[in-house]
C-alpha cells in the first residue's frame, strides 16, 4: 500500500519531533560546554552562551594528560576489534562450513558461556595475569579478545548459515584450499557482518571502565574512560571542564556508528545480495 504525500510528511514530522525530544539533552550539553561556569548553573537555564568560550576545550584537555589516555584508548580499541574480527571470524566459519562430530554440543557449550558474567570471572582472571606479570599494562585489555567472544561467534556463524555452498564449490574446483576460500572468498562477503562486529567492540571497550580500573594502576596506563572518571573526582564541582571532556569522548562513536549504520543492519540480516 502506497502511502500519500501528506501521510509522509505527518510521519516525518512525528518523527523529528522525536528525535529532537531524545537529542534535546545532548544538544543542550553541547551548548553548554562553551559557556562560563555561571552560566551553566544560572536559572532559568539559557540555550546558548551569551559569549562562546571555545578555549574550554582547550584548559579542559590540558588539564590533564588526556593525550595519552586517549592513545590508550585507541591502541586498546583498534587492536580489540582486530583480533576480535579476525577470531571470531575463524571460528564462525569453521561452525558454519563444517561438518563434524560433536559440533553442535560444542557450539551449546560456546553459547553458554554468554551465561556467565563477566563479575565471576573477573578474580581468576587478574589472579591469572598477575601471574602472568601483565598488570599495569594494556595487556589483560587486548589479549582476551585474540580468542574471540561468543556472541561475535554466534552472529558471524549466523550470517554464514545463509550462504549457499555455491560459492566454496566453485572456488574448490578453481583449486583454492580451505584458508583461501575463507579469506578470499568469504572474508568479502561477510563484510557487513564484520563490521557490526567491529562497530559492537569499538563501542564496547572504548566504554569500558571497569577493566582498566582493574588491571591498570599507572596513570599513563589509563584509558580515555578511567581518566574522565578521574577527571570528575578532580573537577567535581566544576561543571564545564567535565562537559568538555565528556563530548570529547562521545564524538568518536557517534561518528563511527553513522557512518557503519547501513552495514550494521545488513550484518544483522543474515543474508547476502
Amino acid at each position: 500500500m502506497k502511502m500519500s504525500k501528506k501521510s509522509k510528511i505527518v510521519i516525518y514530522i512525528l518523527l523529528g519531533l522525536v528525535a529532537i525530544y531524545f537529542l534535546a539533552p545532548f544538544i543542550y550539553m553541547l551548548f553548554s560546554a562553551f559557556k562560563t561556569e555561571g552560566e551553566a548553573i544560572a536559572y532559568p537555564p539559557k540555550l546558548l552562551p551569551a559569549e562562546w568560550h571555545f578555549e574550554n576545550f582547550i584548559n579542559a584537555w590540558k588539564s590533564q594528560p588526556f593525550g595519552t589516555y586517549l592513545w590508550n584508548s585507541i591502541l586498546v580499541t583498534v587492536l580489540t576489534t582486530v583480533g576480535q574480527v579476525l577470531s571470531c571470524s575463524l571460528v564462525a566459519y569453521g561452525f558454519a562450513r563444517f561438518n563434524f562430530k560433536g559440533k553442535n554440543i560444542l557450539f551449546m557449550i560456546l553459547l553458554s558461556t554468554m551465561m556467565i558474567p563477566w563479575d565471576v570471572t573477573m578474580i581468576p582472571q587478574y589472579m591469572e595475569f598477575n601471574l602472568f606479570g601483565w598488570i599495569n599494562t594494556l595487556k589483560p585489555l587486548i589479549v582476551p579478545a585474540w580468542f574471540g567472544s561468543a556472541y561475535y561467534v554466534f552472529l558471524m556463524r549466523q550470517f554464514l548459515m545463509g550462504i549457499p555452498k555455491d560459492f566454496e564449490e566453485a572456488a574448490r574446483i578453481d583449486g583454492a584450499n580451505q584458508f583461501q576460500i575463507y579469506w578470499k572468498i568469504f572474508m568479502p562477503i561477510m563484510k557487513p557482518s564484520l563490521i557490526l562486529v567491529g562497530v559492537l567492540n569499538m563501542l564496547t571497550v572504548w566504554n569500558d571502565y571497569l577493566g582498566p580500573l582493574i588491571f591498570l594502576q599507572d596513570r599513563s596506563k589509563y584509558t580515555l574512560a578511567l581518566g574522565l572518571a578521574s577527571f570528575k573526582g578532580v573537577h567535581s564541582t566544576q561543571i564545564i571542564p567535565m562537559l568538555c571532556i565528556t563530548i570529547i569522548m562521545i564524538i568518536p562513536p557517534i561518528i563511527i556508528f553513522i557512518i557503519a549504520q547501513k552495514y550494521i543492519v545488513e550484518g544483522t540480516s543474515g543474508s547476502i545480495k
